[in-house]
């Protein structure tokens, strides 16, 4: 099951308080990329923060995953946790009506 993870800082968050965990939320996030868990990864351009495409079998999955990210582990941000499908509206371009 493929899930779009978008983080949210909590109230109080500053990258003050994010620098002493930064380098060990990287080394976990290279983890999870190396283990199949994250798929892709992209900065926000509308806000600081990311998007994670994970790769999981639930979305119960997913968020006990993203629970131990660092900065999640400290209380400085959470996420919000989007189960995505197939796009099955493709076979309306094959149906009778037209052809």
């Amino acid at each position: 099951m493929r899930i779009l993870a978008l983080d949210h800082p909590l109230p109080g968050a500053t990258m003050e308080k994010y620098q002493p965990h930064l380098v060990n939320e990287i080394r976990h996030t290279w983890q999870a990329y190396k283990s199949g868990l994250i798929r892709d990864i992209y900065f926000r351009q509308d806000r600081p923060g990311v998007a994670i495409l994970l790769e999981c079998s639930s979305l119960e999955e997913a968020n006990k995953a993203l629970a131990e990210f660092p900065l999640a582990k400290a209380g400085l941000l959470t996420f919000e946790s989007i189960p995505l499908g197939p796009f099955t509206n493709w076979e309306f371009l094959f149906s009778a009506e037209n052809k």
